[in-house]
């Protein structure tokens, strides 16, 4: 059976936010889907082991910033690759309080969706919860960031929580050949073909010629941490 199949599923790239006596906690997600739309409801899958999935399960409420196609890596490492038990994702992120007391990220968000949970369905590893919309809003017209996108253009990888997540098998190819390297904390592969233009790397530029003080656009791990591919 090959899992791959479940990737063409086409998904897109979130922050989901929640809050919990007084403190705050997002992440990303690729799965958030209307459901109906007199009222109208989301749908979320949120890890069981993520610390947003304590705040929704807690608070009962959660936002939804849907990520432009141009949102930098940084901030999807930040919120994608790093746990909230260990970081203030919302220290250097511009954010606003909304109706349902949830966080909003405003950085390179199109649009945004605030709910108060109505249901919530156990299916083993995550939780899928069911929303009711109670404030939304529009903030550009660009374009939104598809979960092809994100890893066919941007490189990017999904951490094992997600659901969507099938583990790879490692591919051997010569270094000589591709020049590609691998982070060994989250996956993500640098391609000297591609560079990382958000960090102002140019494409062409070999692993070896990055500044020493260059880290993993995803999940900020030094050089040393990355091997070849």
């Amino acid at each position: 059976m090959n899992l791959k199949a479940i990737q063409k599923i086409c998904y897109g790239v979130y922050i989901i936010s929640s809050k919990m006596d007084g403190k705050i906690n997002g992440q990303i997600a690729n799965t958030a889907f209307q459901i109906t739309s007199d009222p109208p409801t989301l749908a979320i899958s949120i890890n069981k082991q993520n610390l947003t999935h304590e705040f929704i399960e807690s608070s009962k409420v959660f936002a939804v910033s849907i990520l432009s196609k141009f949102a930098p890596m940084t901030l999807i490492g930040k919120f994608g690759f790093k746990s909230g038990r260990d970081t203030d994702k919302f220290a250097d992120t511009k954010y606003k309080t909304g109706t349902t007391g949830a966080p909003v990220v405003l950085d390179s968000t199109i649009g945004y969706l605030e709910c108060e949970v109505v249901s919530m369905t156990d299916v083993g590893t995550h939780t899928i919860f069911i929303g009711k919309v109670v404030d939304c809003d529009v903030l550009s017209d660009s374009e939104a960031m598809t979960y092809t996108y994100y890893h066919q253009v941007k490189g990017g990888k999904e951490p094992k929580t997600a659901p969507t997540y099938v583990k790879e098998e490692s591919v051997k190819t010569a270094p000589e050949e591709s020049g590609k390297y691998v982070c060994n904390v989250c996956g993500y592969v640098y391609d000297p073909a591609v560079g990382d233009p958000d960090n102002g790397i140019q494409a062409g530029t070999r692993f070896e010629d990055l500044p020493d003080s260059w880290a993993c656009p995803i999940c900020n791990a030094p050089k040393n941490e990355f091997s070849k591919e």
